[in-house]
């Protein structure tokens, strides 16, 4: 038999009638920990026996909780009975007892738990707050081993367990990628005890407080309603709704078509003027499309949000076996590649999206330069390529004769349409992957140039079109010169 008994969150006088009574009634109690303010006040006649020790011997603390569960359960195999203490209540962020009981019930063992105050009572207490005004209550050494914070960030926060100046600079370099570095923030220091304090501070200065220790818990207030993800899911589905927008209501998935592929041209546009403020705003857009998209999912009962990020966070961990699987990897990108494809190839086995042909997978709706360079790409991988580039360089002048042979506009056409793909194999062995991005270049230096003729024009108080192409011309080159 195992029993588990809260301690409370410091002072003695925040221990419950029903532990107070076990602790009268035991010779033995086992502490997680002795450095708590309520252990020199128990019953003097009580063997306390700690396991302080374990924290010196081991780098993580989840190693520490599996050796203490370990020894709770050998105990309780040799004496029968066991009597183990956790600082405030076992079932709110004890790590410990968790283990306990999953170990436990694989052996057999009966566990009884008898409640304590945990450590959020009296923070609230102190913080003046409303735990039901959507307070969530998170472990903050399992935010900090983490790269992105698992919290939401337009409700409050709180999180125990900033044991140290250390957890609080790794939980700080989590939160600062979700919070700004200059966010108010406040510690709460030995709460339930008489010496409770709250310290308010930004949050890139927590790790400096000299008062941290095992008592100390941080509390995050809302960054804002807005703020969210789940915030925005909200809005869009008020949107969809009979209280919303008529033009919302009225949109489906082919009528949105456009306005997805519109975003995600915005977005590459940011990209190219290398604007970060508009790369955020536009990438908020090109969200807006997705959302609308998985809204009318669940209004139609197709889909939910879970069911996009489940698929997602499933497939990227498949697909990097590497990082979350036994596959080694030398770091090679050409070999990372491979690892991806067959990874890739592994999930459409036994499906309809089992491809006929190498070609297959690529949308046919992408860009025709996309899609040109992607089948290129995807033949040369099997052979299907010139040896080397001067193949390629006889195949342009072969196509480039074609054109010019034609004897129809319509055969031309076409034979220019031949040209422009070996232009895209001859882009490739040039190690240009990218050819649409290049002529989005190509097009931007045309309008510089462009706009510098027409900017001299209305300089000169006359259109374009009263000017000779050699005058023209004389600025086209002037803006060559000016760097366009």
């Amino acid at each position: 038999m195992i029993t588990i008994i809260g301690l409370g969150p410091g002072s003695i006088k925040h221990l419950t009638l029903g532990v107070w009574e076990k602790l009268q009634r035991i010779d033995t109690l086992y502490l997680r920990t002795s450095r708590h303010p309520c252990v020199a006040e128990l019953p003097a006649a009580l063997r306390c026996v700690s396991f302080d020790e374990i924290y010196e011997a081991h780098e993580q603390f989840y190693q520490v909780y599996t050796e203490i569960a370990e020894r709770v359960l050998e105990v309780a195999r040799c004496d029968g009975e066991v009597i183990y203490a956790v600082p405030g209540d076992p079932q709110v962020g004890e790590a410990s007892v968790a283990k306990i009981v999953q170990r436990a019930r694989a052996a057999s063992i009966d566990v009884d738990i008898i409640p304590g105050v945990s450590f959020v009572e009296p923070c609230l207490s102190l913080l003046g707050i409303d735990a039901l005004d959507g307070l969530q209550i998170v472990d903050a050494l399992s935010v900090a081993a983490q790269y992105h914070p698992p919290i939401n960030p337009s409700l409050p926060a709180l999180l125990g367990q900033v044991y140290s100046r250390d957890v609080a600079s790794d939980l700080k370099l989590t939160l600062t990628n979700q919070y700004p570095d200059e966010f108010m923030v406040k510690l709460i220091h030995s709460a339930g005890n008489a010496d409770a304090q709250v310290e308010s501070l930004q949050l890139y200065e927590i790790d400096r407080s000299s008062r941290i220790d095992i008592t100390t818990s941080l509390y995050l207030p809302s960054l804002g309603e807005l703020s969210s993800f789940e915030a925005l899911q909200n809005i869009i589905a008020h949107l969809r709704s009979p209280e919303g927008c008529p033009w919302d209501r009225e949109q489906t998935h082919k009528s949105l078509r456009p306005y997805l592929i519109e975003e995600a041209y915005e977005v590459l546009e940011a990209l190219d003027a290398d604007d970060p403020q508009a790369l955020c705003k536009e990438m908020g857009d090109l969200l807006l499309q997705i959302l609308l998209h998985t809204q009318i999912a669940i209004d139609e009962g197709e889909f939910n949000m879970s069911d996009v990020l489940r698929h997602l966070n499933a497939k990227m961990i498949h697909r990097h076996p590497h990082v979350w699987g036994d596959v080694p990897a030398t770091g090679d990108f050409g070999q990372l590649s491979q690892i991806w494809q067959a990874a890739k190839a592994a999930e459409r086995v036994g499906t309809d999206l089992e491809p006929e042909s190498i070609l297959d997978g690529i949308p046919n709706a992408a860009p025709a330069l996309f899609v040109a360079q992607r089948y290129s790409a995807r033949a040369a991988k099997v052979g299907f390529d010139w040896p080397d580039a001067a193949g390629v360089e006889a195949k342009f002048k072969e196509e480039l004769a074609e054109v010019f042979s034609a004897e129809t506009d319509a055969e031309r056409a076409k034979e220019i349409g031949d040209l422009i793909f070996v232009l895209v194999n001859w882009l490739r062995w040039l190690g240009v992957d990218d050819p649409e991005s290049l002529l989005r270049e190509i097009n931007a230096k045309f309008y510089r140039r462009f706009r510098h003729v027409e900017s001299q024009a209305e300089t000169a108080g006359k259109t374009m079109s009263e000017f000779t192409l050699d005058e023209l011309e004389r600025w086209w080159q002037e803006a060559k010169r000016l760097g366009l």
